[in-house]
């Protein structure tokens, strides 16, 4: 049985639809992953996770409770690590972990026990009574997170927790997340790192313009893609004329499926060969036929950005970029209408 439902999720903010009828399952005990690119939509889906925001419509469970009709018993279920980190600069952190705990409810005793486990957890000792104004990001990060988790939760929902952060901190709640996770916590992780979610999630979805566009665990998901990945560029800058005659040329080719043409990356070509044929000599063949020369061609296992790339034909990055442009547009509009 899944620990969380989620059935047919909308929202929209005025003009914009950021959830798309989404629907997921995740089940107890696992690291479940959200990958996208900014403006997917995950942050959305995470905050209607932690009830601090109700969808327009659709439903979500936790522990068969529904978390729109009964939020605030879904809250003693969860814990909540935001993007945005909020610390209070005069306090120390130890200070502001006591002052969660007494929010908590927690009595004296358990909360010392507590507090002293997740300064270990998180190798907090040399600084954690220090004022948290004096505190780096990763240092803030691994406070807040500490706060998340006085309180024991079922499940802990993380919000992008890794971003901009030093190797060593990220390390170190990367460790904390897999022993929570084998100690049987539910982990809900968003964020847009593919290496975080390949290397921690057990099963992911990834989301692209508010709805779910490929869902299973990492292995999964880059197995379908059945072979290893090709980037053919045959001028450094190409154009669609060209990128399309060469995608006709490779269709022909047996043995290369999955052709996309990477607009954002000069036009560039993206494909699957099949590892048991010798295809290099065949294309470079049928490429010299049609007065085309290989400029460069790079050759790689699938990863998670490939599944990103073939089922929308971009890449994650460029996903990144094109949102940031959409955003400053409709800045520039706003100003430009004042």
């Amino acid at each position: 049985m899944n620990h969380i439902e989620v059935n047919e999720l909308s929202k929209s903010y005025s003009d914009i639809e950021a959830l798309k009828n989404l629907s997921l399952g995740i089940e107890a005990g696992t690291l479940f992953g959200i990958l996208g690119p900014n403006g997917a939509g995950k942050s959305t889906l995470i905050k209607i996770l932690a009830t601090l925001i109700e969808p327009d419509s659709g439903e979500v469970f936790i522990n068969n409770i529904n978390l729109i009709k009964n939020s605030r018993k879904i809250r003693e279920l969860i814990g909540y690590v935001a993007q945005d980190i909020a610390l209070d600069k005069i306090l120390t952190g130890r200070e502001l972990l006591d002052f969660q705990s007494d929010l908590y409810h927690i009595n004296k005793n358990k909360k010392i026990e507590r507090i002293q486990k997740l300064v270990d957890q998180l190798k907090m000792h040399d600084w954690i009574d220090r004022k948290c104004g004096t505190y780096s990001g990763g240092m803030k990060r691994r406070v807040d997170l500490a706060a998340g988790l006085l309180h024991l939760p079922q499940v802990l929902i993380l919000d992008e927790p890794t971003v901009g952060l030093d190797i060593e901190s990220r390390n170190i709640i990367w460790q904390l997340l897999k022993d929570l996770r084998n100690n049987g916590m539910t982990i809900i992780l968003s964020s847009h790192y593919l290496d975080e979610i390949d290397k921690l999630a057990d099963k992911l979805v990834i989301i692209d313009n508010g709805r779910v566009i490929a869902q299973g665990t990492p292995s999964q998901l880059k197995n379908k893609l059945g072979g290893d990945r090709i980037t053919l560029k045959v001028k450094e800058f190409s154009n669609q004329k060209e990128a399309e005659k060469i995608g006709q040329i490779l269709s022909s080719i047996d043995g290369i499926s999955q052709i996309i043409i990477n607009e954002s990356q000069g036009f560039s070509i993206n494909f699957v060969a099949d590892k048991e044929k010798d295809l290099l000599t065949k294309l470079k063949v049928e490429l010299a036929f049609s007065k085309f020369e290989i400029f460069s061609l790079t050759q790689s296992q699938p990863s998670l950005d490939d599944v990103y790339l073939q089922a929308t034909g971009k890449t994650l990055l460029d996903a990144e970029i094109s949102m940031a442009g959409k955003r400053d547009f409709k800045k520039e509009s706003k100003q430009s209408m004042r």
